[in-house]
């Protein structure tokens, strides 16, 4: 660039200075008319069919749940603490921050098209064939010492810059809905892992508690056996239990390590144990969860902010392509020295200076730029239908967590009533066995309904708090305040 640059300055010093003024003025002047001019299509948001109200919601509401912060959402102690390291420490969340700083860095990048470009360039040497610092055919021998500093400049006559800083500017926004979106995902992940440990801390209790009980009764039924009250049955059949029971416990076992594994990877740590206490899932209490009008789920959440971002990045892009069929005008300037002798060239006697504007465009590039302009086009068209299926998926799992919570609750209320009639029977049964109107094996039945009943109990729990969480992802809830000076209370 800089060659092509003194090619074209070694003509210009002819030229008088008010005409070289002229000249760049006019190069000026070109540009200011022009800077209203951005060849290509403006961005229009695609038309979106937002219901009225979310499927599986009764009522409208303008209110959401949304909008509250995670620690007003998840009001669990420990677990807004989990919350808190791992959105210090969780690796991906980490990543998504240096990603927003790659793009960061490329929109300064394309900014740095707005202005002039300004190099200098130093040369001294000496040699056989050296003529005004090019080889020549006299056989000349001697010295030559240059220094210059020359500048170019895109005047952007059809907003090909404005359109590169556009797209790159919505790339960097992209990036920052895309880190928002992991954080989101980073809370919700971290809040059902955590309840999903509870969860399993609770079945191991009532797995022990049956293991226990089916213990005893085996006791009893072997000592009635040697008394010659009770059959060879009852104590095969409490044996078994008590053996069934017994089974599940490594299971769960297992599976509460590798879920204290998993949580602890969220959290950016080496697996190991999750301190829980005396925590109970008990204790959990699902929040109210109005979710609000559908129209607010466009600007709430990141994943649909980020794919508008990408369209118009992919917009930009379109203009980008249309301004390359138009020609681009260049001005340059060079202002140095050149001297066969270091006195003459320290001196100020060896002055070069030269001004000069340059108008290039194409003619025949065998179809390429049509090309590149059908391949924006289709690129735009993509990202418009990729805009449109994210909002439509948002939907999707909003009514998805809206009804799951809603028949969860109905379910875990009517298992609720199935556990407290179980225990009421086996309660009757003991106090039958007590006055001697039944036998152990009544117990030992109703304890058998009475346990798998807990466990289902516990599982529409679960699936109720579940819900809550997916649904406070979906609507796009936390990541307002998810900077570092907001995350805590």
């Amino acid at each position: 660039m800089k060659i092509i640059v003194q090619t074209l300055m070694s003509k210009v010093p002819s030229l008088p200075n008010a005409h070289a003024f002229r000249l760049w003025t006019s190069g000026l002047g070109l540009w200011t008319l022009a800077a209203g001019c951005a060849v290509g299509p403006d961005y229009k948001r695609p038309p979106v069919h937002a219901p009225e109200t979310f499927c599986g919601e009764t009522e409208i509401v303008t209110n959401s749940f949304a909008n509250l912060p995670w620690w007003q959402v998840f009001h669990d102690d420990t677990l807004q603490s989990l919350i808190r390291t791992a959105l210090t420490n969780n690796y991906d969340l980490r990543i998504a921050v240096t990603r927003v700083a790659q793009a960061r860095a490329l929109a300064a990048q394309a900014r740095a098209g707005f202005f002039p470009q300004v190099d200098y360039a130093v040369t001294a040497g000496a040699g056989k064939n050296i003529a005004n610092n090019s080889p020549s055919p006299t056989g000349t021998s001697g010295s030559v010492f240059a220094a210059d500093v020359n500048a170019s400049w895109e005047i952007d006559l059809w907003g090909r810059i404005r359109r590169l800083n556009e797209a790159a500017r919505a790339q960097f926004l992209a990036s920052e809905e895309a880190r928002r979106d992991v954080t989101i995902s980073l809370i919700a992940q971290v809040a059902q892992d955590y309840f999903q440990l509870l969860a399993l801390d609770r079945q191991l209790e009532i797995a022990r508690q049956s293991t226990n009980s089916f213990g005893q009764s085996l006791k009893i039924f072997n000592q009635r056996l040697q008394g010659g009250v009770a059959s060879k049955l009852e104590t095969s059949s409490a044996e078994a239990l008590m053996d069934s029971a017994a089974a599940m416990i490594p299971g769960l076992e297992q599976q509460i390590a590798q879920q204290e594994n998993q949580l602890s990877i969220l959290l950016g740590q080496n697996p190991g144990a999750i301190v829980l206490g005396s925590l109970s899932l008990d204790n959990e209490t699902p929040p109210e969860i109005p979710a609000g009008l559908p129209s607010a789920l466009l600007e709430r959440r990141p994943d649909i902010r980020e794919a508008e971002q990408q369209l118009i990045s992919a917009n930009a892009q379109v203009g980008v392509a249309k301004a390359n069929f138009f020609p681009q005008l260049n001005l340059t300037a060079l202002f140095g020295g050149v001297s066969p002798e270091l006195a003459a060239f320290t001196s100020g006697g060896a002055v070069a200076w030269g001004i000069a504007a340059g108008l290039t465009g194409p003619i025949f590039h065998g179809g390429q730029l049509r090309a590149q302009y059908a391949q924006a086009l289709a690129a735009r068209e993509q990202f418009a239908l990729q805009y449109q299926s994210a909002v439509l998926n948002a939907f999707l799992e909003i009514s998805d967590a809206l009804i799951s919570h809603e028949k969860s609750a109905a379910a875990r209320a009517q298992e609720t009533r199935a556990v407290t009639a179980y225990q009421e029977a086996v309660k009757i049964a003991l106090e039958r066995y007590r006055l001697g109107n039944a036998d152990y094996y009544e117990v030992l039945q109703e304890q058998q309904l009475l346990f798998p009943a807990e466990n289902t109990q516990l599982q529409f729990q679960l699936n109720q708090l579940l819900a809550v969480v997916q649904l406070y992802r979906a609507l796009g809830g936390g990541w307002e305040t998810s900077n570092a000076d907001k995350i805590s209370p």
